[in-house]
């Protein structure tokens, strides 16, 4: 059986996903982070962007995530989201309509959220 690391990804009003992977990458302010089992430990802020994580049992999940803090111990990867939601949950169709309406009201950070829930269903 390969290394794992169990992970945790709350958002402020539920948690989203938690078990065990061989792989997460998020988006830092640092620039993009992949997590691997036996990792050096790490505390970051995530920014907004897709988060990956392949399971142990060769799954990917996807999630969008907006803001929020990484941390890693001990084989533990806590991602503490602001807003996070996984790529099955999000109606695409929505997310087009809200895209347009923030470029239509000029809100850069509407789109941004609304770009990066597009990128978490494409998988990129």
């Amino acid at each position: 059986m390969a290394a794992e690391l169990h992970v945790e990804l709350v958002a402020a009003d539920r948690q989203v996903w938690s078990g065990e992977a061989t792989l997460v990458v998020a988006r830092t302010t640092s620039g993009d982070i992949g997590v691997m089992p036996g990792h050096q430990p790490l505390l970051g802020v995530l920014e907004s962007g897709p988060v990956t994580i392949r399971t142990s049992d060769g799954a990917t999940v996807v999630a969008a995530v907006h803001g929020g803090f990484i941390s890693f111990a001990d084989n533990k990867l806590s991602l503490l989201a602001e807003i996070a939601e996984l790529s099955d949950e999000i109606d695409v169709q929505r997310v087009e309509r809200e895209l347009e309406r923030a470029k239509a009201e000029g809100d850069a950070s509407a789109e941004r959220r609304a770009e990066v829930r597009l990128r978490a269903v494409s998988g990129s």
